[in-house]
């Protein structure tokens, strides 16, 4: 492959060819890695203009005190297509190669980075009676561990970071006092805990949480103390199958529902779409459906399908008449079966489960279904991580196909809301199992199922392959299948959905460019500025405040979401800045210096420089602070 040789930036030394997989920045723009660490270690100006007290100004003096491996992250040695490793050189001869078994392939999980979790987050902590200014006195007395003088913890309390409090401002009162990080702002003279009568109003009696697992819910379940009834008669009928079944492999699973009366099959064919493929009026339901989310009236579908049900060779009994408020209480469950997909935006990962046994996984959606409100459950079989592989779990699922067939039907069963599954091209790079899996699903009863363009052991590398993903659309047909894999702008949206997916699933591309919906709903790419860019950041800290807490624990969780997202954001490279648009997301950027100097830090992929963006927005870190991110830049060529 041909390479570019760019043009030199401001007289300075060639930054050198353009590499296969690097993104094409405009040349203006580019620079070598040793202009760009003294451009932002100076904020672009020269070494003796250096303003005092910014946020990184402290930390250039410590180095590494502050994180424990500030380095960028090293060129990954990959596979190319052709069989050769990029970056590597030929041995001289009688030097003999080092063993295949040997060589570790580059992962994309920093498994061994230092545990950074603190044990306490304040040297002396307030007890909690007199944050929360409980009428009565502690109930440990004085065996109590923590603090009871306010005055003494004030003495040791860090510095406040800022003089506006998030959950003061919002909701009129502050419940973590003098333990918030931003106490000044709505302290009294005598530290008591000033309160926005008139905002307290607006908020009492709203639920600020919601589907959370209560206190005492998690006690019961940690005691096993919480009764399954449904999944416990499920896995009564999978144990009774396989003692009277012929052989493993032939084992009956039984069915998502007991076999109804003759005068009450007519349920399921309206069952949507839990067990539409087992009946004989899988078409018709499909049609049923579509009238439904048509707006078409429930009685009128109903009716409908109830007089296509009334054939002789089906022997169902049907009544006639109006529906009864008996018949809507019963069809309501069947009715919640269904999902409108059609211009909606959902949320995967807050209903996402990921197992490997029926047992398991049956418990966990009757919990689900128990607890929290939903539209949908989603079985994660595309995960390629070692640990979850390993122990028969993700991927593995899709070479296991008894369990995987037990795990749905059971979910399927237990659940009154839509089934839906996420999987790979297969396991192994170069044999696909999706086209095979999708028909089983169908007839398991899953309602949607979601494929990403890659098998395991590609991982994140290389290109998703639409061309298979269209391919199982006209198998998975009539269940609606979503395509996923490399969708980062308006016009690889444009592009997967003319493969005829019912939608499409977006995963890294909204950790990297999170205004991507945007784009694909206005048809437009967003040259974003880095000021705008920050708005975004500042109102993700301001959610993560009103959720974990102002208080130091608060923070600091905060603050730990945040630069894990940033080791996603560094990858994003503005639009003005680009030579070909759009961005594709297996493009490393180069080194570029930004249009400020904002942009160019938000460019880094050093640690240290994602911690300086967050002292912009949640003050300077604790002492002796490390951070290492969860996830390495791995998916590029």
């Amino acid at each position: 492959m041909a390479e570019e040789t760019l043009a030199p930036l401001g007289g300075a030394a060639a930054t050198g060819p353009i590499k296969r997989g690097v993104a094409p920045i405009k040349p203006q723009y580019l620079t070598t890695k040793e202009q760009f660490h003294t451009f932002l270690g100076t904020k672009g100006k020269s070494p003796g203009d250096q303003a005092v007290g910014e946020p990184d100004s402290d930390r250039a003096e410590t180095g590494s005190s502050v994180c424990c491996d500030s380095s960028e992250p090293e060129t990954k040695r990959l596979k190319l297509e052709d069989g050769k490793v990029e970056g590597l050189e030929r041995l001289p001869l009688g030097v003999e190669e080092e063993d295949p078994q040997q060589k570790k392939r580059a992962r994309g999980q920093n498994k061994r980075r230092p545990h950074m979790k603190p044990t306490r987050y304040d040297d002396s902590r307030l007890c909690p009676s007199l944050v929360q200014e409980s009428a009565e006195k502690c109930f440990f007395g004085e065996r109590c561990r923590f603090l009871h003088d306010v005055d003494t913890y004030l003495a040791s309390k860090p510095p406040d970071l800022g003089d506006k409090c998030v959950l003061f401002e919002t909701f009129g009162k502050c419940i973590y006092g003098v333990t918030c990080r931003f106490a000044r702002a709505h302290l009294g003279p005598q530290h008591q805990n000033l309160v926005k009568e008139e905002l307290v109003k607006q908020w009492e009696g709203q639920k600020l949480t919601s589907n959370g697992l209560s206190k005492d819910l998690q006690h019961q379940l940690r005691k096993k103390k919480v009764q399954f009834d449904h999944s416990e008669k499920y896995l009564k009928q999978l144990s009774k199958s396989r003692r009277v079944g012929p052989g493993k492999d032939q084992t009956p699973i039984p069915t998502a529902e007991p076999e109804a009366p003759e005068g009450e099959r007519f349920e399921a064919s309206i069952d949507f779409p839990g067990h539409v493929a087992q009946n004989s009026a899988s078409a018709d339901a499909y049609e049923s459906l579509a009238s439904l989310e048509s707006g078409v009236p429930l009685s009128e579908t109903v009716s409908g399908i109830l007089e296509r049900e009334a054939t002789p060779q089906t022997n169902v009994v049907c009544s006639s008449g109006h529906l009864t408020d008996e018949d809507l209480i019963r069809l309501r469950p069947c009715e919640k079966k269904r999902l409108n997909i059609q211009n909606k935006l959902y949320l995967a990962p807050l209903t996402t489960l990921e197992g490997a046994f029926p047992d398991t996984m049956t418990k966990c959606a009757e919990l689900l279904n128990r607890t929290v409100e939903v539209d949908f459950v989603d079985i994660n079989v595309g995960c390629p991580i070692d640990l979850v592989y390993k122990k028969g779990g993700g991927c593995a699922l899709m070479n296991r196909s008894n369990k995987f067939e037990q795990i749905v039907r059971g979910m399927n069963q237990v659940l009154d809301v839509p089934l839906t599954v996420k999987i790979r091209t297969g396991v192994q790079e170069k044999v696909n199992l999706a086209h095979r899996l999708l028909p089983e699903l169908r007839e398991w009863g899953v309602a949607l199922a979601t494929l990403h363009g890659r098998s395991r052991e590609q991982r994140y590398t290389k290109g998703a392959d639409w061309q298979y993903i269209q391919h199982c659309v006209d198998v998975a047909s009539p269940m609606p299948l979503f395509g996923n894999g490399d969708i980062l702008s308006y016009e690889d949206a444009n592009r997967a959905l003319q493969t005829g997916v019912s939608g499409i699933m977006i995963a890294r591309g909204a950790l990297i460019k999170p205004w991507l919906f945007t784009e694909i709903k206005e048809q437009r790419h967003w040259d974003i500025s880095s000021g705008e860019r920050l708005d975004i950041l500042r109102d993700f800290t301001s959610y993560g405040l009103e959720h974990w807490g102002s208080d130091t624990q608060g923070v600091e969780k905060t603050r730990k979401f945040l630069l894990e997202w940033l080791s996603f954001l560094c990858r994003y490279i503005p639009v003005g800045l680009l030579e070909r648009l759009p961005q594709k997301i297996n493009e490393r950027p180069p080194y570029y210096l930004g249009r400020d100097h904002l942009e160019t830090l938000m460019a880094s992929q050093n640690v240290d420089d994602w911690i300086s963006i967050s002292e912009m927005l949640l003050g300077p870190v604790p002492p002796a602070f490390t951070f290492l991110p969860k996830h390495k830049a791995n998916s590029y060529r």
